[in-house]
């Protein structure tokens, strides 16, 4: 059965816009005129994405249901992994909204009850004796999809972490640590065993200083300059900057710095960076809201630009680039991904692509779980509808206005 009994009730300002599957064109101003009507779409989309996962494994049955599409020879390995990956990776997208205080009236109920499928769905993938339980510890990937649950969790600690019940809690902290049998590889997978031990931290009191001092000094030493670190040693010209690196060094360093073990200091310059970053994001959105088709990962459609997002989120964006600008520039990005047909399924389930279905665009390491990390675009929904993200009028964003003819500052680098 197609799920949308979500978009029932979103109001009449969202009939006016195109829904994800039609096929308008994306990015043109007179579409992103109306800054509640890019709310609505945003809420609507990330909701449709959300749906099947959630209401699935709060019900245990996300391995009953969720299809898995991976590259071929690859499924069967993949199944041990995928359904963490799709919980987590729904999870720190939808995070922000769901811990949203002054959430606007009209998502009010949709709030309460996404918010109680994630819970459920929590418990559901912690508890042994579920039909969902996950997989926390056995093979390399389940630290990966661990790491980004614990950054759901430190994205909305109210609602994914306090209203758990305590048996959830106890669980829910023994997955997390279990995970700790994994040696991560000596890349941007640092900051996933650092992430985890920075939730455990904030949440117990308790987290190996050891594992989050070594992912923050090595990511030091891997910094190239001009707002980008080295997956590693190595530069690798791809979005892992975005997909992983930037938003959890800021994240697990803002947590330590809360917690009173790590200076304020190391935070700003990382912040400065970060400002930096969210400026080269801005840039690579073309005029149609494509962006270059680079590098690994493009399976991940608009969580390409997680950092642009959390940029944002954060009120981390640099004084030359405006919050209205920027919104448009990711909803162009998010149409371009989220609309071509072939990106869902009959039943609403992710499917392979970056631009609708494109199965060979998959790695060895992609399946449908791995999709959902496409939400992370999404993370502004975290901010108020008075906020200057969704208050201020639409802009051209950069290429936009360049390959218009329009006249524009150099950039320069950091």
């Amino acid at each position: 059965m197609r799920r949308r009994s979500f978009v029932t009730g979103i109001g009449a300002g969202l009939s006016a816009l195109a829904l994800p599957g039609t096929a308008q064109p994306a990015g043109t101003l007179e579409q992103l005129a109306a800054p509640p009507a890019n709310r609505d779409y945003w809420l609507a989309t990330l909701l449709r994405v959300a749906e099947p996962v959630l209401a699935a494994t709060a019900q245990g049955k996300l391995r009953a249901t969720m299809p898995v599409e991976a590259a071929a020879g690859q499924q069967d390995g993949r199944r041990n992994v995928t359904y963490l990956e799709a919980l987590g990776r729904t999870l720190t997208g939808l995070a922000p909204w769901l811990e949203l205080h002054d959430v606007p009236t009209a998502e009010t109920a949709r709030q309460q009850r996404f918010a109680e499928l994630a819970r459920q769905a929590i418990a559901q993938a912690v508890n042994p004796q579920s039909p969902d339980f996950m997989n926390f510890n056995q093979g390399g990937q389940p630290v990966v999809d661990a790491a980004f649950l614990a950054h759901a969790l430190l994205r909305a600690p109210t609602q994914l972490w306090a209203q758990l019940p305590t048996a959830t809690q106890q669980q829910l902290v023994q997955a997390l640590q279990s995970s700790r049998v994994i040696k991560p590889a000596y890349s941007n997978w640092l900051l996933f065993s650092a992430i985890i031990e920075a939730t455990l931290l904030k949440f117990t009191g308790s987290g190996d200083l050891m594992r989050l001092d070594y992912a923050i000094k090595e990511h030091q030493t891997w910094y190239k300059g001009d707002g980008t670190y080295g997956d590693g040693p190595d530069f690798h010209w791809d979005y892992y900057n975005s997909y992983v690196i930037q938003p959890m060094l800021l994240d697990v360093v803002g947590t330590l710095v809360a917690a009173g073990k790590e200076s304020k200091e190391l935070l700003e310059k990382l912040q400065a960076r970060a400002r930096r970053y969210a400026a080269v994001q801005e840039r690579l959105i073309g005029p149609d809201g494509s962006f270059a088709a680079f590098g690994r990962s493009l399976a991940y459609r608009c969580g390409a630009f997680q950092h642009l997002a959390q940029a944002s989120l954060q009120h981390l964006l640099p004084e030359e680039l405006p919050a209205g600008q920027v919104r448009s520039a990711l909803t162009a990005v998010i149409r371009r991904t989220m609309e071509p047909k072939g990106t869902f399924d009959a039943q609403d389930w992710l499917q392979i692509g970056l631009c609708g279905h494109q199965p060979s665009i998959g790695e060895g390491y992609i399946s449908t779980g791995s999709l959902y990390l496409c939400t992370t675009a999404f993370l502004p929904l975290g901010l108020p509808a008075s906020d200057a993200f969704w208050a201020s009028p639409a802009q051209d964003w950069t290429a936009k206005r360049i390959w218009s003819g329009q006249d524009i500052k150099p950039d320069h680098a950091l």
